[in-house]
This record gives C-alpha cells, structure tokens and sequence, in this order.
C-alpha cells in the first residue's frame, strides 16, 4: 500500500503505540485471543519430477481451471483442466436426447413381486429380477457403449515450455507448493545463473499465470506450445492482440466446445507466433498467462428433448475478456489480488498439533521417515491443511464441484471417469468444508444438487412411481441420475443416494443459519426428498417400514431393510423436520415424515454384538471390506452416539475392529472420523498415520489406488473431529484427543449453529477456549464430562478457561 512520505512517518508511530495498547489491555483482560503461529506449511520436491504425474506433480487450480506443474529444467510442463470439459451427455446422441432421460421401461410396477420374493427368503432371484428390470441405459464408458452417453471428464491438454537449460550440473533444485499462498515456486541454478519460476491459478481473473525469471538479464529461450487433447478436434490460432495463440477445440463424441488462450510478455524481448506456439530469445523475465472455458452451461429445468440442454456459452469470448484483463493487470496486480482471495479462505484456520516443528527435507523423505516411524506432527499438521488448500482449488462458487479427483487429471479418459460418485465418494469431499470454515466453498455443491432435482424426479416415478427425486450412483455434469446399464446391482442400485446427498442442505444451513438459503433452496430440495423417501419405503405385513429392496452400496447383493438405507432415511427425515420446524411450514407434511420414522425397523445388534449390516445376522467378522455402509449412523450421521445410544455406539466399535486398520485411502479417510464419534482419540490417530503410511503419495495426495482425492478431504475432516464436535447438541471441545497432540492450539474451527471456536490445550486437557458468536442464540460447550450454557450474541467472542475440571468464563 503507497501512502504520502510526509504522513508515513506519522503512521508508522501512531501504528506503534496503537499496538503496544493492544498488547497491553489484551495483558490486563487475560490475552482472550489464541494465537496460533503456523508453520511452514509448503510440499516440498528437491528433485525434478522422476516418477509419475499422479504422485510427482504439485497442483493449482480456482475451481474452474486446473493445472499440474511437473517442474523440469530443459522443459516444463503443465497438464491443463477444465472443470466442464466432459465427454457423452446427451448432445452425444442428438438424433434421440431423450433417451438419455428416459432412464428405463417404467420398472415401478415390479417393486412388489420383489419384495414378495425377499419376503419368501428368496434372495437369489430378487437380486436376478433387481438386475433385469432396474438397470439404466447408458453404459459406463469401460463398459463399452457407443455413442458413450455417460461420458468421462478429460483433459484440456497438456502445455509444454521448453527452456533450453541442460538439466546436467544444475544444483540447489526446489519445487514448492506454499499452502499459505497457493503458488507453487521452482528453483535451481546452472552455470552461475539462479532461474525461478513462479505458478498459481487466479479464482478473481480466473486465468493461470507463470512467471520465469533469472537473476541475469536475457537468460529466458523459450518455445511454448500445447499438446491438446487427441479426442478433440480443431485448429490454433493467433490471439486478437498478436501476443499469444488460441486453440478452439470440439469434442469428436458430443460437439462440446472449448477454448485454450495463451499470452506471452516478455521483459526486453519480442515474442514470435506461429502455429506452432510461441517462441522467446534472450528475455529477462517471462510472464504466460492462460485461460480456458467450455461452452456448457449449469441447467436446473432442462427440456429432456432438447440434446442442447446445457449448451449456452461462448468459450471464445469469455476466455478472450478474462485475458485482456489480466494482461492489463499484469502478474504482480493478479498475484497481490489472488492472495487476497484465496488468504480470505485459508487464512481462517490455524492448527498446531503437538511439538510439531519445520523441516528442510523433501515431502517424500518427511514421509518415508514417517513410515518407518518417525514422529512428524508438522507433517500431520500439513496433511490437514492440504486437504483445505484442495477444496479451495477445486471447489469454488459458480462451477460444478470438486470430483473424485477434484479438478486435476492427465488422461483422456480419468480413472472412474472422474465423475461425481453418490455412494461416498462426492459425500466424503465435503465433509470437512463447514468445520474447517469453508462454507463458500460448498455451494458448488448445493448446485450440483439442485441441477439433479428435474432429471431424478424422472428416476423417481420410473423406477418407485414415487413422489420426489433422488439420484443413484454416479452423476456426471449433464444431469445424469439414473442407474447404470450393468447387472451387478450391489453398486448399482443405490436408491438412497439421492436423500444422502439431500443431507448436506440441511449440513449447510446448521452450520451458517442463512436462512434465506434454506427457504428458498434447501427446504424445497429437503421436502422433495423426502416425499421421495417415504414413498419408497415398503410396509412389511407387520406394519414395519423398510428400504425393500435395498442394498448395502459396493458390498454384498440385495435386501429388504439395509441398515445403511434406513440410516440415511433417519437423517434426511429428521433434516426435513428440523427445516419445516425452522421454517414454519409443512406442518401435515412434517406429521408423515414422524409417523415413517416411528415405524422404520430399528437399529439391530448381531450375534458378534456389531451393528448388523443387513436385516439378517450374516455378517462375517473375517470381512475387511472397505465400505463401512452400516455406520453411516455413527458418522456422517449423528443417530448413533456414545452419549445417546451407548449400546449401538459399542456394536458399531465392534464392525470397525472387525473391518481393521488398513484399507483404501478414502477408506481410512473415513474411519478416523467414525473413531473419533466413538471418541477413541488413539485409534483415529492410528487411522490418520495409516492414511498417511499407506494411503498418501509423495505429493500428499491420497490414492485408492489410483489418486482418489476423497480420502484427502476424509483426512482433513478427521482431524477435525478428534479436535471439535457439535453434531449431538452441544459444542465438544477436543472430544478425541490423541495423546500424541497432548499440547496444542487451533483457531478458526467452525460449530453448527454459527459459531467459530479457538482453543489451546495442554497435558491433554484444555486450558482456554474463545466461542465466537457468528448468529447469535444458545449454545452448550462441553469438555470432559464438564459442560457451560452460553446465551451469545451476534459478533459477540466469549472466553471460557477449564481449570480443576470445570469451566470458567
């Protein structure tokens, strides 16, 4: 900030006693602010990339634009993503749109012969008829299918920078990702000169830039040039302004149309284009600037027969006005400016886990150390902030949200075809978002939910004739909802992923209170969800409700009442209610949803004492199956809970140590949470360093395998359930403390009704906590046992001190 010579020294004084008075009335009042001093929160690389993309590569993105930087000295390269870049949909099959739509021959009416079967205890050949008759039509893309209608999201392309450096005798390499600043910096020196190069990827300008410089002037020789992508067609161009080239490309399958602009400015050189790229001698520095964009647009009410339903943007000229900007703004405006955003997010939360201290080893040595056994709670600390520096990447409001890779992939088609899976995957995502204080970074979410609404009303009467909608296993960006044309329903057919996804409306409204929000989007989404989930529900003879048929999502065949559907139900019955009731609205409404979870079949404990999985007791205490379906109760569910179901909360112990210690990545993601409800501190920190030994590659991303970035954001959201809980009722400081985090200090951490919470702690025991009022209301915190009702007032901060057990304030 530039301020007059004559007043800065002024300002410079009066800056100076202001501050000492702070310091000292914060002395006098007890110092009721927590400081958190952050360490360096940087995944550090101190060689160029000598494995693959997936474990090698550092990561930037806004949530719209996505990149990877490989960090080569003769060349450099970046894998380039847009987030709306998908193949199929229904513009891949113009001749018949609809068909993409009209999910099946209306199957509703075989519901009862079905559930007549599993009633006679013939499960083989209700499965058989679940296969037949409820299947979709569009193919997974590895099934093979052509058109292919379900699509992958695929790369943009790959950029390629060559430098002209000999990579031979070049010393003092670094590649850094700085969570603290979203920039990831590469560094070396050869032959007496220090080159670096600076990447991020700007949410305000949405443009990627990247700066080469050296330390001597005329230094920069390069030659720029895209690799696009080879399922596309299409042709380069010069840019507008002479400085650059732009690529407007079309996907062969379904006529989606993209385009890729690249500028150059160079200090004390002239950049060359040509349709081969761009060329650059002798420069001193070297600014490139990208952008990209697609011409799909999001679409809540589509015409089914329209195969240009989500068509509606011009990518040439969106991209076109986001580069002019930013090269009228230059790389230092943009950088100061994307700080600014982006630290306005990351900036809320401050951790410090036990005696963590810096490190100067590579993030790849930190972790071998770490397998072998080694204490690192830095490392710890950095896990838990990369998962919050990837939301912000790959989440952000105006785009879809983040996938099962979040924004990043290299291939054409991605593993799983990168899409948005309804059993867990999407779900996992975003648990960490309102706790780790992103709220903003959700919406996508809730959008994503509401573009699903028009197209899963049509699963709904096709598949139940219910009122409603719902979703089931894999979406894609085109509103798909329906089951997949495969067989094997076990992972098919997922009736309640609809109502599960439902579930975070109501998570986000507990966690800001807008309730402009909940009126106008979240209620009406909630309610239809639940008009979905009552009709579905089938009354057994003895007047019992269940999920017939059902399954128990990737793991075992078919059911009439598995516990993970009727868990699900119990929650998203329970947030209707809870919005009716905060709404005043729906009251008869409000009376069906009651009623159904008064006569849903109970929670069932088996012969081993676990939560049974399916409405008969054949669990195996030998299966280490990597979902955990059944405990969707205990987390993310809050209708089992040591407090209020004592019983089920020990049968669901019993599943987890029968599953074990080792899974999947996204896996173990998700049982150091289900660990920490159970307030087994230990064992979620058992869960987090296996996450960390067996599930996290160099570049801390997690892998299931492949890379899979649910079990990241399941890590991040972990953590945070060991250190705050409010999903019983009351605000629990440090429920699940491990020992290993005896000492410690975190701020910025949010609770459902809108409150932010800064604690320290020491011996494992809390000493201060601060409850930031954000809404306004009552609140009860607790803490081992001891607990304080605060009547809080809006941007009111309450101090709490625990001393000999009890609370002071």
């Amino acid at each position: 900030m530039a301020y007059h010579r004559s007043t800065g020294r002024i300002a410079v004084i009066a800056a100076a006693v202001f501050l000492l008075i702070i310091l000292l009335a914060n002395e006098l009042l007890g110092k009721d602010k927590i400081e958190v001093q952050q360490g360096r929160m940087e995944i550090v690389f101190d060689t160029p990339l000598v494995n693959s993309w997936e474990s090698g590569t550092l990561p930037v993105g806004n949530g719209s634009i996505g990149a990877n930087v490989y960090g080569g000295i003769d060349a450099e390269y970046l894998t380039l993503n847009e987030k709306t870049l998908w193949t199929g949909g229904p513009d891949c099959d113009p001749e018949d749109a609809s068909y993409y739509w009209n999910v099946n021959k209306e199957s509703a009416d075989k519901l009862p012969a079905i559930r007549a079967l599993l009633e006679a205890g013939d499960v083989e050949g209700a499965y058989a008829m679940l296969a037949e008759h409820f299947q979709g039509l569009a193919r997974y893309p590895f099934r093979g299918e052509t058109p292919n209608r379900f699509g992958t999201y695929t790369t943009a392309g790959r950029l390629r920078v060559e430098t002209g450096i000999n990579p031979e005798g070049a010393t003092g390499y670094r590649r850094i990702l700085s969570l603290d600043s979203a920039l990831v910096r590469v560094s070396f020196a050869q032959d007496g000169v220090s080159y670096k190069r600076e990447s991020f990827v700007s949410y305000p300008a949405n443009v990627l830039a990247m700066k080469f410089s050296a330390d001597k002037e005329g230094m920069q020789n390069l030659k720029i040039s895209l690799e696009n992508n080879p399922i596309a067609d299409g042709s380069f161009r010069q840019s507008e302004n002479g400085d650059g080239i732009a690529w407007n490309g079309v996907l062969q399958d379904n006529g989606m149309r993209y385009t890729i602009r690249i500028s150059v400015v160079a200090e004390g050189a002239s950049p060359s284009v040509d349709d081969e790229g761009i060329k650059v001698e002798g420069a001193d520095n070297v600014t490139l600037f990208v952008t990209a964009d697609t011409d799909y647009k999001v679409n809540y009410d589509p015409d089914f027969n329209d195969p240009k339903a989500y068509v509606g943007v011009n990518p040439d000229e969106t991209t076109a006005e986001w580069m002019d900007a930013a090269l009228a703004k230059g790389f230092d405006n943009l950088l100061a400016e994307h700080y600014e955003d982006y630290d306005s997010l990351f900036g809320r939360v401050k951790v410090k886990l036990g005696e963590s201290a810096e490190s100067s080893l590579s993030t790849a040595k930190r972790l071998q150390n770490y397998r072998s056994g080694s204490s690192d709670n830095a490392l710890e600390e950095l896990f838990f902030q990369y998962g919050r520096y990837l939301l912000i990447s790959s989440s952000r409001e105006g785009n879809m949200p983040a996938n099962l890779q979040g924004i990043w992939t290299e291939g054409v088609k991605s593993p799983w075809n990168a899409d948005y899976h309804n059993n867990i995957n999407i779900q996992m995502n975003y648990w960490a978002s309102y706790p780790t204080n992103l709220a903003e970074c959700a919406k996508p979410l809730n959008d994503f939910i509401r573009s699903l609404e028009k197209p899963g009303e049509h699963v709904a009467k096709s598949y139940f004739n219910a009122r409603g909608w719902t979703a089931s296993i894999s979406a894609n960006i085109f509103g798909f909802a329906s089951p997949l044309a495969d067989p094997t329903m076990y992972w098919n057919y997922i009736p309640t992923a609809g109502p599960w996804l439902a579930t975070h409306l109501w998570e986000y409204y507990s966690f800001t209170l807008d309730e402009d929000f909940l009126r106008e989007t979240g209620y009406p989404l909630l309610k239809s969800s639940a008009q979905f989930t009552v009709d579905h529900l089938y009354r057994k003879p003895d007047g019992t409700l269940t999920a017939s048929p059902s399954t128990s999502p990737e793991h075992g065949k078919v059911d009439e009442g598995a516990t993970f559907c009727h868990a699900v139900v119990r929650d998203l019955l329970g947030d209707a209610i809870k919005a009716s009731v905060a709404l005043g609205v729906d009251e008869k409404d409000r009376e069906e949803w009651k009623q159904a979870l008064n006569d849903l079949a109970p929670y069932q404990i088996g012969r081993y004492g676990q939560l049974m999985e399916w409405s008969k007791d054949i669990d195996d205490p030998e299966d280490t199956h990597r979902h955990l379906n059944h405990l969707y109760g205990l987390h993310p569910g809050s209708t089992i809970t040591p407090e209020d179901t004592p019983e089920l909360a020990e049968a669901a112990k019993v599943v987890l140590n029968h599953r074990g210690d080792r899974a999947t990545g996204w896996s173990m993601g998700w049982k150091i949470n289900q660990w920490a409800r159970l307030h087994d501190g230990d064992r979620a920190y058992l869960l987090y360093g296996n996450l960390l030994k067996f599930g996290t590659l160099d570049n801390l991303w997690s892998t299931h395998p492949p890379f899979q970035i649910d079990g990241n954001f399941g890590g991040t959201a972990g953590v945070t359930e060991m250190l705050l809980q409010s999903h019983a009722g009351t605000i629990n400081l440090l429920p699940a403390l491990p020992s290993a985090w005896s000492e410690g200090k975190v701020s910025g951490l949010c609770a459902r009704g809108n409150f932010e919470v800064a604690m320290e702690w020491a011996d494992g025991t809390l000493t201060r906590a601060i409850i930031t009022s954000k809404s306004g209301g009552t609140c009860t915190v607790s803490h081992k046992g001891a607990s304080v009702d605060l009547d809080t007032r809006a941007g009111k901060s309450y101090t709490l001190d625990f001393k000999n057990g009890e609370f002071r304030n």
